[in-house]
């Protein structure tokens, strides 16, 4: 099975929490043990690739309940279950939910705290309803993933709006921000000039120019692809130029039979659709700027640990 969200480990955690004094390191796996987690699913990780998933969750389901007052905190690192903790398990709750915390005095007053601040309101937040998915983490993740979605489509949207010279020096930016063609004028003395929509040219790969990529790029509409034979003639003119590098950059996509061809050729193709133009784009801040930055800060128990 799937790693349960955190709503749902709840319980869980405060009938492991009962059985004594305990830390997360047995917490996890103990909890996964008795839901029978595989291997894969014990070590996925948060698309942020920073924290594992099942972690992350019975860390935050470890705080709900904490600031609901069901759980204790001897010491650091630990975990017991409180008085009120031990009440709820003998009521034998199929769940325990975010509407079951809200019948706790220092849960409402957690939230207010934390999200009333501002608006001055008395009652908990949406934020904390029913059966909620995400921990905090994922939830901002996923508000990322979103935000630059729409990102990727507003760029290439931008793109289709400008004329081909514009495309051409986009090409000679993106390039030059990634580490190729040594610098702008050396990157422009070689890239454009075909006046078909696209760029044709070739870059050095280093800034000695050791050695070369062949480049084309294609405007295409969203719902035309690149077909093989585009594909073949691309590859046709790096034999021609005895070249065994080529990039080939689309603001669509590539079909199958394209993508299928490049895996069987003796030189290296690469093929960048629209979709990864528009993160490298945004990877290497070419056409994009920060609009805002939020910073999230976590407890240094260094600090806290001198003595």
């Amino acid at each position: 099975m799937a790693v349960p969200s955190f709503s749902q480990l709840m319980l869980p955690v405060l009938r492991f929490a009962a059985t004594g004094q305990k830390r997360m390191a047995e917490a996890e796996i103990a909890i996964a043990d008795e839901l029978g987690l595989s291997a894969t699913d014990r070590d996925e990780m948060l698309p942020s690739g920073r924290e594992r998933l099942l972690h992350n969750r019975i860390s935050w389901a470890k705080t709900y309940l904490t600031k609901a007052g069901l759980l204790n905190i001897p010491t650091r690192g630990q975990f017991t279950i409180s008085k009120s903790g031990k009440q709820l398990l003998r009521t034998k709750p199929s769940e325990i939910t975010v509407t079951t915390l809200k019948n706790y005095p220092p849960f409402i007053d957690y939230c207010n705290r934390n999200y009333s601040q501002d608006t001055q309101e008395t009652s908990v937040p949406t934020t904390t309803q029913d059966h909620v998915t995400g921990t905090p983490e994922e939830r901002m993740e996923a508000a990322h993933k979103e935000l630059q979605t729409e990102l990727r489509s507003e760029i290439l949207h931008q793109i289709a709006e400008k004329n081909p010279t514009f495309f051409e020096q986009l090409i000679v930016d993106l390039m030059v921000a990634m580490g190729y063609g040594g610098n702008h004028e050396d990157a422009a003395r070689r890239i454009g000039g075909t006046g078909d929509g696209g760029v044709d040219g070739v870059i050095n790969e280093d800034r000695l120019g050791i050695d070369r990529i062949y480049v084309q790029a294609k405007r295409y509409a969203p719902h035309v692809s690149v077909g093989r034979p585009e594909i073949q003639a691309f590859v046709g003119s790096l034999v021609g130029h005895r070249a065994t590098k080529g990039v080939f950059v689309t603001t669509s996509s590539f079909s199958m039979p394209a993508l299928e061809y490049v895996e069987h050729l003796p030189q290296r193709v690469i093929l960048i659709n629209g979709e990864m133009l528009a993160d490298l784009m945004i990877e290497h801040n070419v056409g994009v700027r920060t609009s805002r930055t939020i910073e999230i800060k976590r407890v240094d128990q260094d600090f806290f640990n001198l003595e």
